[in-house]
């Protein structure tokens, strides 16, 4: 039974030092068809609980090996949150974590929880998946466990983005046939305007599924990232390149892309060939577009 994983190496997070607080088995209030572990029965509560104090013991003796960690990541073979004692637990790591921030990723059912909210108020920095702005898809994706609702969840978030000052990140995972399409997106879009998070990363599967269901290509990727407003600051986080050859952009039409939608340097190397890369570049020097950093992503913007 392993509480601590890792360190991982993150383009977003830097070296994440991993706290499972389910290290025994799945324990979730969903059950997502594109979820790495098995399929488990879902619950609203844990039955298999490891203390505070195994775990801060794990995490102490971790950090003394790994001293130069920039996130103490709180995950789960499941959800973190439905952790029993989580407000405890965060409590504890501020005591010894010194300059390492606190993170945690949860898949969001329980913010509407004013405990809930209250404990991941303690956190450096918060990470909430939300898959689907419609009910009908929470529940054939997510799978949630009953009485979880998706109008519940984003009133959560509205409310903890009202009360939390540190970075609030989106997550989404994009499946495809199940929420790709321009309806949900569209849902998405409306709702992530209201909510103004820090960031929102969209990828898909790129690890095995417990269920036969499937991602959508980078390219799919790119065309999803132009659904949501340009003001929206969409980071497309996938381990897959594209699959068509990079292409070349005049000055103009590379304003004309960046005023459309802020790319960060993993999107031009993968849409803009050698000569166009060159171009970006140029154009930097001509203070005609700039960097901006959001949350550790870098993006290039039109000036």
């Amino acid at each position: 039974m392993n509480i601590i994983f890792g360190p991982i190496h993150s383009r977003r997070f830097g070296k994440s030092l991993g706290v499972d607080l389910s290290p025994g088995k799945k324990q979730c209030n969903f059950d997502c068809l594109y979820c790495e572990l098995d399929a488990a029965k879902t619950m609203d509560a844990y039955d298999d609980v490891v203390s505070v104090e195994a775990v801060t013991t794990a995490l102490k003796t971790a950090l003394k090996e790994h001293d130069d960690v920039d996130f103490i990541t709180l995950t789960a073979n499941g959800e973190p949150t439905l952790y029993p004692h989580l407000s405890e637990l965060i409590d504890e790591i501020n005591t010894f974590k010194g300059s390492t921030k606190t993170l945690i990723l949860t898949n969001a059912a329980n913010i509407d929880d004013v405990s809930v909210q209250d404990a991941l108020l303690k956190l450096d920095e918060v990470k909430l998946s939300l898959d689907c702005a419609t009910q009908k898809c929470l529940q054939k994706l997510d799978r949630s466990h009953k009485g979880i609702d998706v109008e519940n969840i984003k009133a959560g978030m509205l409310a903890f983005k009202a009360r939390y000052n540190g970075p609030l990140v989106i997550e989404i995972l994009i499946v495809k046939t199940l929420n790709d399409s321009k309806e949900e997106i569209a849902k998405l879009n409306e709702y992530l305007l209201k909510l103004q998070p820090t960031r929102i990363d969209i990828g898909t599967i790129d690890r095995p599924p417990a269920f036969d269901v499937k991602p959508v290509s980078y390219e799919k990727l790119l065309e999803i990232s132009h659904l949501f407003d340009s003001s929206l600051p969409v980071y497309i986080a996938s381990r897959k390149k594209a699959e068509i050859s990079a292409s070349s952009y005049s000055e103009e039409e590379i304003l004309e892309t960046l005023s459309k939608r802020p790319l960060t340097e993993e999107d031009i190397e993968a849409l803009f060939d050698e000569e166009s890369q060159n171009r970006v570049q140029n154009l930097l020097r001509k203070d005609k577009i700039k960097r901006v950093s959001t949350n550790g992503v870098e993006f290039y913007k039109k000036a």
